[in-house]
């Protein structure tokens, strides 16, 4: 019978073996042989756990498989720890482990990444030229085994400008919001400068930086070649290029008035130009009046269009010719009354003639302050100047030898129907395309045919068209295109155009309404509608307008025909039906015979009236008036060249929304998508060294959106465009830098 043994352990403690415990306390591990503490260890200690269990297995004190059970341990982990100990003894779980050394940061690639950021390379600009991952490279610095010298760009990047701190330094400017250039301005103020230079400033998160991708399509469009031989400022901190990019800026930002500038943030404004702040609504209005004076704008606008038609001989080949009426709702002057159709009333407004492309995208724009109609305005202003700007027409010796050729054509609506104006104007071989204003009855169906048209948007459509030649009321033979639409309604077109199809001459005609579209869209983002200012100068010009006293006239002989109309009816219904009774009779005689004699007079007073009107002349010249009807012009000059800014950014923002529609599932949100881009925060990170001006763009809300600013931003930096008066060349990129994510992080 075996033996009893008596608890040797102290209590709480965990048995190994017969001979073997452990016991935890205060975080340290104690091993008892017999009862007696052997080896004690932290319990965090791994090594030296290991070392001991494997000398009680070695020495034969315990089995493997016991220090696994108590401990709760991998037998395979049990069975490695007596290996090394038997291998190496008690050092063996003490010495430095082996490495195989760095696999890819070698001494040698060390050495050679230090010495390029020694010289001034970016991180990932020395990862990429020494082919290893960026992040590695960046890990080592971030250890300290590599050191990025401080440059002025990265003390430029690590002192960026936060709005915040922005807006707090722009409240205590010493000479008003934003006004920090205190030396620049007192120079400028005592005619020491001529205009501040644009100098950037490492900024995060600057409002509506996103316009700065606008940058290079505007210079694109001209806005600042050969700006300086027509527009003129005096010596002033702020230089023209800068005030004209800034009204650019507010255009395609949709800030539609001067004053508005007012709440905008004048500091994150200057960013964007490269100053301290913009100015203010007052000082920009001052410099607005200043360049719009004595016609300068006018000449600078003629000049601009006069550069696109040459830039574009294709559309400028097709010119449309429409006037817009713009309402004026003030009390300076009471300007002659138009109907507007949009709105249909007849209201006090003046008309512009714009000329544009097939596109919608303008060309020039023509005011009248007295609208004597499209066909007037056609042949006094507008056809010479584009006979003599439009390029690649033919040489006299081609139109000589070839009598259906023309210079151009001119497309309109109905209002310039007129088969003598057609004529006049075929004798300067200019072809005319318009509705046929009395069309006649239909054709029959049979005779169109399926014709396969493409219209300017690059979109192929199917049209049923037929032709024939029709001699108007003067003779002139014309060539008649209708198309039959969907529901059997035929649309007559007339062209003096002898020489192209009879598709292309459809689709010409049917483009109008992409000047109705520019009409529209303008008014509602630009605003193009609205006053620049509310001056009236004196008309000068030997305007004809209409004789009040004859509008008077006719007004009467209209009144007095109408009534003469409504008694002779009166007279032509009365009749005697009832039977004969002598009473009833001499009533009714008596009654006609007032009336014969009413009828009579009232003749007699329709003559004196006409007599009266064919003695007054229709037409007098402004300067006739009488004082009381007489009335002036706004001021055009501003409205000029408010117009032509306008028009730049819109010829801006339709250039890049047909790079943009490439990139879109969805075309028709391009101009959506872009004046969003506008209005966003962007990043703008100079550097002086490398000589680029980084303009980091926020992410948009969606990810398809994303991907076709990215492709945006690729074909932006191909233009290389360097910002005006500066060496800085724009980069555009979707996002913030890598080493600006590391020092926010």
């Amino acid at each position: 019978m075996p033996q009893l043994q008596f608890p040797f352990f102290p209590a709480g403690s965990t048995h190994i073996s017969t001979l073997l415990a452990f016991s935890k306390e205060d975080n340290r591990i104690t091993y008892y042989a017999g009862g007696i503490p052997i080896f004690f260890h932290d319990e965090d200690d791994l090594m030296s756990f290991r070392m001991i269990t494997a000398q009680f297995c070695v020495n034969g004190q315990s089995k493997q498989a016991d220090i696994a059970r108590a401990f709760g341990v991998a037998a395979i982990t049990v069975k490695r720890a007596v290996k090394c100990y038997r291998e190496f003894g008690p050092r063996g779980f003490y010495a430095a482990k082996k490495t195989r050394g760095p696999a890819v940061l070698t001494v040698e690639v060390m050495s050679t990444a230090q010495q390029l950021l020694s010289e001034g390379l970016k991180p990932n600009e020395v990862a990429d030229r020494l082919e290893i991952p960026r992040d590695t490279l960046r890990k080592a610095v971030r250890a300290g085994r590599l050191h990025v010298p401080k440059t002025r760009s990265t003390e430029t990047e690590i002192h960026m400008s936060t709005k915040s701190k922005r807006s707090a330094e722009d409240s205590v400017a010493p000479m008003g919001v934003g006004a920090t250039n205190v030396v620049g301005r007192l120079a400028a103020s005592v005619g020491q400068l001529g205009a501040a230079a644009p100098k950037f400033q490492p900024a995060l998160d600057v409002a509506c930086g996103g316009v700065l991708t606008a940058l290079p399509a505007m210079l694109a469009v001209g806005l600042l070649d050969e700006h300086e031989s027509y527009l003129k400022l005096p010596a002033g901190y702020y230089g023209l290029d800068s005030l004209l990019l800034l009204l650019v800026f507010m255009v395609l930002a949709r800030i539609r008035l001067i004053e508005s500038l007012r709440y905008e943030s004048p500091g994150e404004w200057g960013k964007i130009i490269g100053l301290d702040r913009a100015p203010e609504a007052r000082t920009l209005r001052e410099k607005v009046d200043l360049l719009a004076d004595d016609g300068k704008a006018m000449g600078w606008s003629a000049a601009l269009s006069q550069r696109w038609l040459t830039n574009a001989p294709e559309a400028a080949g097709t010119l449309y010719v429409d006037g817009h009426v713009r309402v004026y709702h003030g009390h300076q002057t009471a300007l002659p009354r138009h109907y507007v159709a949009r709105q249909k009333l007849c209201l006090r407004a003046s008309v512009d003639y714009w000329v544009n492309a097939m596109d919608g995208q303008p060309f020039f724009v023509v005011n009248q302050a007295v609208d004597p109609g499209m066909i007037k305005v056609i042949e006094g202003e507008i056809l010479e100047r584009v006979l003599q700007d439009v390029p690649h027409q033919p040489s006299d010796v081609e139109l000589v030898s070839d009598p259906l050729l023309h210079r151009l054509t001119l497309v309109f609506d109905r209002e310039g129907y007129s088969p003598d104006f057609f004529r006049r104007v075929k004798k300067k071989r200019v072809a005319c395309l318009t509705y046929h204003k009395f069309p006649g009855p239909d054709w029959p169906s049979d005779e169109f045919r399926p014709h396969t048209v493409k219209l300017a948007s690059g979109q192929t459509i199917e049209m049923y068209l037929a032709e024939r030649g029709t001699r108007l009321s003067n003779g002139l033979w014309v060539r008649e295109i209708r198309r039959l639409s969907e529901r059997a309604h035929q649309t007559s077109i007339l062209s003096t155009d002898y020489r192209s199809g009879i598709g292309p001459l459809a689709i010409a005609m049917f483009s109008r309404w992409s000047q109705e579209n520019f009409y529209r869209y303008a008014r509602e983002h630009f605003d193009l509608d609205r006053l620049i200012g509310y001056g009236t100068t004196e008309i000068t010009d030997p305007i004809l307008v209409v004789n009040p006293d004859y509008r008077r006239l006719d007004s009467e002989v209209r009144s007095a025909n109408g009534k003469l109309s409504r008694m002779m009816a009166e007279f032509g219904a009365l009749s005697f039906d009832e039977p004969l009774d002598p009473k009833k009779m001499e009533v009714f005689i008596q009654k006609k015979a007032s009336l014969q004699e009413a009828i009579t007079a009232q003749q007699a007073t329709v003559s004196t009236l006409k007599a009266e009107r064919k003695k007054t002349p229709h037409h007098i010249k402004i300067q006739e008036l009488p004082e009381a009807e007489r009335f002036h012009q706004l001021n055009p000059h501003g409205k000029q060249f408010i117009d032509t800014i306008k028009v730049i950014g819109y010829r801006a923002e339709t250039a890049m929304a047909n790079t943009l529609r490439e990139h879109m599932s969805h075309p028709d949100e391009a101009r959506t998508l872009l004046e969003a881009l506008y209005r966003s925060h962007a990043d703008l990170l100079p550097d002086y060294t490398q000589q680029t001006l980084t303009v980091c763009l926020h992410h948009t809300a969606r990810p398809n959106a994303d991907v076709a600013i990215k492709q945006l931003c690729e074909e932006l930096n191909a233009t290389e465009t360097t910002f005006p008066r500066t060496s800085l060349r724009l980069v555009f990129q979707l996002g913030p830098p890598q080493n600006l994510r590391d020092q926010v992080i």
